[in-house]
């Protein structure tokens, strides 16, 4: 038997799964709490300990072992842009597709306070870009100046134009920061190009953030780099869609992650406009994306949800659980709590991740003008997080994400097949994916629920 061990290092709990790669099968899957502070190792032995009592297994039997992380916080970038909806709007879609999480992002000339800001969020990555190449020079070197005065000690990755990128470097590397070049995000008005930046992102998460958070040891005991664990779940959605040369995929998706602290929304779904005669604006959409909403977990956020919802009867149990993010629900009323604010998480989520329609009135009439991505096609929608596994109705949870006549003009799936990841699983076909993607494919498909909502 080849066992293939796949770890998630996460922010609470150090999660382990394993596959036997013959059979294609999960062997079984254990967690322990995170020991970020002490010794990560103790969190990863105590977990492959519990794992252990569920199947047999000696070292031996481990044939490969991968591992994604979002300990610490995991991946935290500051972008620094010049027009909020272009060049900026560009920098986040590299960071996020990056596997990074989006703390604070800046238009135009950044003033002192808010370089303060950025120093204060202790950020492992500050993304500088601005101006399509060979277009304003003067906002990225302004703002190139005032980092390098900064006390920010992160690496610094400049992807703008390309007509300025040698000074800014020359200006940061004066005020001792660690420089990093990539080609621009946003090289013309009408073009993103966000891979070269987001290769430079995992580098740097690769040489210097897992030692910074305390993962050097882990990465020691694995046959390939940590990556952070959105990247991972981002493989796992691009894979389950588009298959392999071998093995076929399930088509477009949109996959929903519900944690404490954040709702993350994965598309896979071609480009188009809603009509022939719908006219799209703003910047050209991925194929691949990925959204983060910071004020959208059901635990750390759930105040903020709460207020979005202004349903009374959650007032005492939000400020409770926001207090007590490792709380689990204790009765059927608190089940049906956390479904309220799962589903509330989730609509709010996948609206701000979906495109939108809007009509305006032109010199030849009314027309309807998109916004964003058309995600009315998508074939599946697939729920994973805690909610999905242990809450008392998955199908209510899904169903938020989808089109809704009461907010029509959001581009949201019409009638997609729903499914869970009831084993908590896709980090893990995203890791697995790298070395056996076939294999990889073939237990996701296998372990996925199909179910009616």
């Amino acid at each position: 038997m080849l066992v293939c061990l796949m770890v998630d290092f996460g922010s609470t709990y150090t999660k382990v799964l394993a596959v036997d790669l013959d059979g294609e099968t999960i062997l079984g899957r254990a967690q322990a709490p995170t020991t970020i502070e002490r010794d990560i190792t103790i969190g990863l032995n105590c977990a492959l300990q519990e794992l252990s009592e569920v199947f047999d297994f000696k070292a031996e039997d481990i044939h490969r072992r991968f591992a994604c992380s979002s300990a610490a916080g995991g991946l935290k970038i500051a972008a620094v842009g010049l027009v909020p909806d272009l060049t900026l709007k560009a920098a986040q879609r590299a960071a996020l597709g990056a596997g990074a999480k989006i703390l604070c992002a800046y238009g135009y000339d950044i003033s002192g306070e808010v370089v303060q800001e950025i120093e204060g969020y202790g950020c492992d990555i500050v993304l500088l870009c601005g101006g399509t190449d060979g277009g304003n020079k003067e906002v990225i070197l302004h703002n190139a100046r005032k980092l390098a005065g900064s006390g920010i000690m992160c690496p610094v990755l400049v992807c703008g134009n390309r007509s300025a990128t040698a000074e800014a470097r020359a200006i940061l590397e004066s005020g001792g920061k660690l420089v990093y070049t990539a080609k621009n995000v946003l090289p013309a008005i009408d073009r993103v190009e966000t891979g070269p930046a987001q290769e430079h992102i995992r580098n740097i998460f690769i040489e210097h953030i897992v030692k910074a958070k305390g993962l050097e040891d882990a990465r020691r005991l694995m046959d390939r780099d940590i990556i952070p664990t959105p990247m991972a779940s981002l493989q796992a959605a691009e894979l389950l869609a588009d298959g392999t040369e071998t093995e076929a995929g399930i088509g477009s998706l949109l996959l929903v992650e519900v944690g404490g602290a954040t709702t993350n929304i994965h598309s896979i779904e071609n480009v188009k406009a809603v009509t022939p005669q719908t006219l799209v604006r703003g910047l050209p959409e991925p194929r691949v994306s990925r959204t983060v909403e910071g004020d959208m977990g059901i635990r750390y956020n759930a105040r903020t949800i709460f207020e979005y919802m202004g349903d009374e009867s959650l007032d005492a149990y939000t400020r409770l659980v926001s207090g007590a993010p490792e709380h689990v629900s204790r009765d059927e009323e608190e089940a049906g709590f956390d479904t309220a604010l799962a589903k509330a998480a989730v609509g709010i989520a996948t609206e701000r991740h979906a495109g939108y329609l809007k009509n305006e009135f032109t010199a030849i009439g009314e027309v309807s003008i998109q916004y964003g991505k058309n995600l009315l096609d998508v074939q599946n929608v697939i729920g994973t997080g805690g909610i999905f596994k242990y809450g008392r109705e998955p199908g209510a949870v899904i169903g938020a994400a989808l089109f809704s006549e009461n907010a029509p003009w959001s581009l949201r799936p019409r009638s997609p097949k729903a499914w869970l990841d009831c084993e908590y699983m896709m980090y893990a076909i995203g890791l697995m994916a790298q070395e056996y993607p076939d294999a990889a494919l073939r237990v996701a498909k296998k372990y996925l629920k199909r179910i009616d909502i």
